[in-house]
């Protein structure tokens, strides 16, 4: 690794980092020649490029929420999404743009017409194909550091407890009201938190949700519970998982790099179309 760094000093370059001091960047075009020149992993050169205190700049507007501590984490972290629909795709492109190193996908379904109006990674020429392989095929495209496993199945809570092994963070992008609570045991049990997030028409909501807490329990009771709620009748339109997902995707964050404060026993409950948000307590 000693070659590296060396290899990464002579490649960086200087620019002003709008406190007067100077930042050393490294451009997206020297780490991928670096990573074929040194047969390494993209995401291993950027890492240490990181750990050089030279920042690739394809996270140069990351870093002042970050950090340079931040960015690492990212880049060391494993988070799983459980649903690639109208949330889960959009998590998977801020996740991937953000610089997590690896993500677990899960979904046993393939793209429809129906998806075209709200699921970022649905075009029309990807109608059939299944969504886990669409998302990773953009994943690679957009940001080839970031190491993707992706499951192609319908899964249970024992699948989901064995294929989200060694994630540090989960999220709940489904879209079946048993399949989320089934997702919240098997995070129990992986003693990791749960981001969950649904939508409705013009309302989203969001919480978190640790190992030790009722969650979705506090929502929706311990008894049986209907498929789907109420996003049957009111559909979906292509901004409300927009911006259900951005707040998911700002939750994982602040897990992984231990910034800020979570909504933990509280729900986030928005509603775009009377512009009104509100933070619920969850039991």
């Amino acid at each position: 690794m000693i070659a590296l760094a060396g290899r990464l000093r002579a490649l960086s370059v200087p620019q002003p980092d709008g406190s007067g001091a100077e930042l050393r960047t490294i451009s997206l075009a020297n780490v991928v020649a670096l990573a074929r020149e040194l047969r390494l992993r993209r995401r291993q050169v950027e890492l240490a490029a990181l750990q050089e205190h030279i920042l690739p700049e394809r996270y140069l507007r990351s870093l002042g929420t970050v950090g340079w501590e931040g960015q690492i984490k990212l880049l060391s972290s494993t988070v799983g999404v459980v649903g690639v629909g109208g949330l889960g795709g959009w998590v998977i492109m801020a996740l991937a743009r953000m610089g997590v190193g690896r993500l677990i996908i899960i979904d046993g379904d393939v793209f429809a017409d129906s998806n075209l109006n709200r699921q970022a990674l649905c075009r029309e020429s990807d109608l059939g194909r299944p969504k886990v392989d669409v998302a990773a095929r953009w994943v690679r495209q957009v940001n080839a550091a970031v190491q993707v496993r992706k499951h192609y199945r319908l899964v249970n809570e024992e699948d989901m407890v064995a294929l989200l092994a060694g994630s540090e963070v989960v999220v709940d992008a489904l879209d079946s009201l048993p399949t989320r609570l089934a997702l919240q045991r098997a995070a129990r049990r992986l003693q990791v938190p749960l981001v969950h997030g649904a939508i409705a028409g013009y309302v989203g909501q969001v919480m978190t949700i640790w190992p030790a807490d009722g969650g979705l329990l506090g929502l929706y009771g311990s008894g049986d519970v209907p498929e789907h709620g109420v996003e049957t009748q009111w559909g979906n339109p292509a901004a409300t998982p927009m911006m259900t997902a951005a707040w998911q995707v700002q939750e994982v964050i602040k897990l992984l790099i231990g910034r800020g404060e979570p909504l933990r026993c509280k729900m986030l409950f928005m509603d775009a179309e009377w512009g009104q948000v509100d933070i619920l307590q969850v039991p």
